[in-house]
């Protein structure tokens, strides 16, 4: 598994054995960024650039590192799986990131107070267990979304997870066996999830 693109592209990322971790796919991957760094859903502006961005079911940290690699000023990661733990630190370590990156050993569904709302939140729960839903409200309850907060949430291809109703539906992609959907807290007359 390497880096896509940007700053620190190539670099190598360390995995876990087995598969108690699940990294997402490279196909998956290169396509959230394309979308995100295409603007397609902030105006055509990539959010990337200065982004606070939050890692929510981190793993080995892909998705924020990338998003370092692409410009992020700053990136939060929550894990509490120790193998994955372990490798995410190595790799903040072997990039040489860490000034730009704080690791949080917490649970997704009990995280710290935000010191600010996240730009963007990257949302890679296990499939099918669950956690979408509880996931963003103990997020939005923490401080890390905020109206003008991009969400990207990778699930099972036949997930149909309850989400809150707090959030409206953006666009939705698959890949694979996976599906992307990119939320937002809902504005005043938008259509929002059922929740």
């Amino acid at each position: 598994m390497r880096i896509v693109a940007g700053s620190l592209r190539g670099k190598r990322l360390a995995a876990p054995e087995g598969e108690a971790v699940r990294p997402t796919a490279d196909r998956t991957r290169e396509a959230l960024f394309d979308i995100l760094a295409g603007g397609r859903l902030t105006g055509g502006v990539s959010p990337l650039p200065g982004a606070r961005v939050l890692d929510a079911f981190a793993g080995t940290g892909a998705l924020g590192l990338e998003a370092l690699s692409r410009g992020a000023a700053h990136v939060d990661f929550l894990e509490r799986f120790a193998p994955a733990l372990e490798c995410l630190r190595a790799n903040v370590r072997s990039l040489e990131a860490g000034e730009r990156v704080r690791i949080h050993d917490r649970d997704v569904l009990h995280p710290p107070q935000a010191a600010a709302p996240a730009d963007l939140v990257f949302l890679d729960p296990p499939y099918n267990q669950g956690y979408a839903g509880p996931a963003l409200e103990a997020l939005l309850a923490a401080g890390w979304i905020a109206p003008h907060t991009l969400i990207s949430l990778e699930l099972l291809k036949s997930e149909e997870p309850e989400l809150p109703a707090d959030f409206a539906l953006l666009d939705q992609r698959k890949y694979g066996k996976a599906k992307l959907w990119f939320l937002r807290l809902a504005e005043d007359g938008e259509e929002r999830t059922e929740g």
